[in-house]
């Protein structure tokens, strides 16, 4: 009942039709760990020309030990989920503190930020462990070769036993790391969300779900909650010479550790400018509230941004905060923080999520006060 197909067919195919991706090949397990660590929430596409610069930049484990958080940081700006780059740094501490990366699964999994699917991946990948990670690919071919209807995330009690049994079988056992980029691949390629291509597969007539027609509905997902909407109001001063005042978020919670705006926490009612002043972070300007808003999609919460924005002012940077140019800004800015600078007058960048709005421009009260 339980029992997964003959790996054999899945591999020959994958030894013809594999891609080529900047990671494939690799024996080296900091670049592995890279790139499952950048794949996470974000696309091929994305991460290829990534995955180099950050190479470049930090060529081992031990340059991305010694690296200055900043510098993580600024590499690693609009790649999103910025704990995965908080983790990443923490663990190549760990690593070169140890001397090297352990080489079981086990071992990977007490690395700072390295979870189940990680650990796996790289231990199959970079040290032929017969291990099956279990990542969305994966999830969505078992469970349509196995016709398990239970939605997700429940199913996954269900997904992740079959996926291991397939290291019962020899061939798996030989090319671990083959075996599970094949069927990544599979996912990725032909066992598609939509569409799937089921007469290319090389698993079509084992199929269950193809067999019952039913392909295209697994797996199930159960209905999500209704998504959180927040709200922010950030403050853009700028000195004579052009440049941005810009702070570090703090080190936990969304974008930790990031570069931003200064403004006022993001909340679920929106900020009048009145309201969000004693957030401000200089003293005795006059702010303006640009028209429309900034959008931006997390996992779990959308967030709608507006701007405020003050004439130069020469007055030195608040403790915490530092002057960049808009150049040095847009390169280090997390994407969500980025979609303010649009709104700027004169606009800063041109980007995604700045939405026209018939809001009033208003001119926030002088006053005095301490930066945040």
């Amino acid at each position: 009942m339980n029992t997964p197909p003959p790996a054999e067919p899945l591999l020959a195919w994958y030894d013809r039709h594999r891609r080529t991706l900047p990671w494939r090949g690799e024996g080296d397990p900091y670049r592995i760990w890279l790139s499952e660590v950048m794949l996470q929430q974000t696309t091929v596409v994305a991460v290829g020309p990534r995955y180099a610069r950050f190479l470049a930049r930090f060529p081992d484990v031990a340059a991305l030990a010694a690296a200055a958080w900043e510098d993580v940081a600024a590499e690693w700006a609009g790649l999103g989920y910025y704990a995965r780059a908080r983790n990443l740094h923490a663990a190549a501490k760990a690593v070169a503190a140890r001397g090297g990366f352990p080489d079981t699964e086990a071992g990977l999994r007490e690395l700072p930020g390295i979870g189940a699917y990680t650990a796996a991946a790289v231990a199959a990948i970079a040290f032929d462990r017969p291990t099956v990670p279990v990542d969305g690919n994966v999830e969505r071919v078992v469970a349509r070769l196995m016709a398990i209807t239970d939605p997700l995330p429940g199913a996954r009690r269900l997904i992740a036993p079959v996926a291991a049994r397939f290291m019962e079988q020899a061939a798996p056992r030989a090319r671990p790391g083959d075996f599970v980029q094949a069927l990544f691949d599979l996912g990725a390629t032909i066992c598609t969300p939509r569409r799937p291509a089921c007469a290319l597969c090389p698993w079509r007539e084992e199929c269950r779900a193809r067999q019952q027609g039913i392909q295209e509905s697994l797996p199930a997902k159960t209905p999500k909650a209704a998504r959180k909407l927040r709200h922010g109001l950030h403050f853009l001063a700028r000195d004579p010479a052009g440049r941005l005042l810009l702070r570090h978020r703090p080190p936990e919670g969304l974008l930790g550790g990031m570069l931003e705006i200064p403004g006022a926490p993001w909340r679920e009612e929106p900020w009048t400018l009145e309201e969000a002043l004693p957030h401000a972070p200089l003293p005795g300007l006059d702010w303006i509230l640009r028209p429309g808003l900034a959008r931006h999609g997390f996992t779990h919460m959308d967030l709608d941004m507006r701007l405020a924005e003050a004439p130069p002012a020469a007055l030195p940077a608040p403790e915490g905060m530092a002057w960049m140019t808009p150049e040095a800004a847009r390169a280090a800015l997390p994407t969500a923080i980025r979609r303010l600078l649009p709104l700027a007058v004169p606009p800063l960048a041109e980007g995604e999520g700045a939405v026209a709005s018939d809001a009033p421009r208003a001119r926030g009260a002088r006053r005095r006060g301490t930066s945040p």
